[in-house]
């Protein structure tokens, strides 16, 4: 994971997750609609509600911005209506890409998406292509500089998450998607912010990028996540961190 890793913790570093606040909330807001639209408002009825309200307050978003999404979700405050659609591709150098989006217009996002993709060496693929290489888990990254090794271990394992892996500078916490509350409460309550935490697409092998395809796939998943439409990339790509920086630089 040591790649994903690396992106998602040097753009924190860098402020970007601070300055993207408010794309995480606008992406947060619409899977908070969806869901409650989908399922019902109560998240103890409604599983995938539950998971993203969790994730929600993992990002520390004000109950009330909960709440108001979910009333537009089940009509009780108007809103937009959003669809759902999961856009599969390969990037540069044969990283596959899972791209989910919610959408008011389906033909203008795949449109869009295809033109991101293709500016950047990369393509959309059919339906099912790169899926089956994912799995589907909750996602905590923790920079080690903030957390002993032995404590979070403890802590996250009792909390019910499924792996602590190392990947130099962070931990990486592995979660069922049902354990992701129980597990970033845990490591909060050790007095640790995390510097990812996400429900996310986890890939079961790497592809190791250098040079320029490495370059292509910074700036093209830098456009990606820019999206309006787009709620999250997911990739098994690896690359340096020295290599993500000089990209972002």
């Amino acid at each position: 994971m040591s790649g994903h890793s690396k992106w998602h913790s040097i753009k924190h570093k860098k402020g970007a997750a601070d300055a993207k606040r408010g794309k995480i909330f606008t992406r947060l807001i619409k899977e908070l609609s969806v869901a409650a639209r989908a399922g019902g408002g109560d998240p103890d009825m409604n599983p995938r509600l539950r998971t993203v309200v969790a994730e929600a307050k993992a990002n520390n978003m004000p109950r009330e911005n909960i709440e108001r999404a979910i009333r537009r979700g089940t009509g009780q405050e108007p809103g937009v209506s959003y669809e759902e659609a999961q856009y599969e591709g390969y990037g540069p150098g044969g990283a596959a890409l899972i791209i989910d989006v919610l959408t008011d217009n389906k033909n203008r996002t795949a449109g869009e998406i295809r033109h991101l993709l293709e500016k950047h060496g990369g393509n959309l693929a059919a339906p099912n292509a790169v899926a089956w290489m994912f799995s589907k888990k909750g996602y905590i990254v923790v920079e080690k500089a903030k957390a002993d090794e032995e404590r979070l271990m403890t802590a996250v394992l009792d909390a019910g998450a499924d792996d602590l892996q190392d990947d130099e500078d962070n931990w990486e916490v592995f979660t069922a998607p049902e354990k992701f509350a129980a597990v970033h409460e845990a490591i909060k309550q050790l007095g640790i912010e995390p510097a990812t935490a996400k429900i996310s697409m986890i890939p079961q092998n790497y592809v190791k990028l250098e040079g320029k395809p490495a370059q292509q796939m910074v700036k093209l998943m830098s456009d990606l996540e820019d999206h309006d439409d787009v709620q999250n990339v997911s990739s098994n790509f690896d690359i340096s961190e020295k290599e993500i920086e000089a990209s972002l630089a």
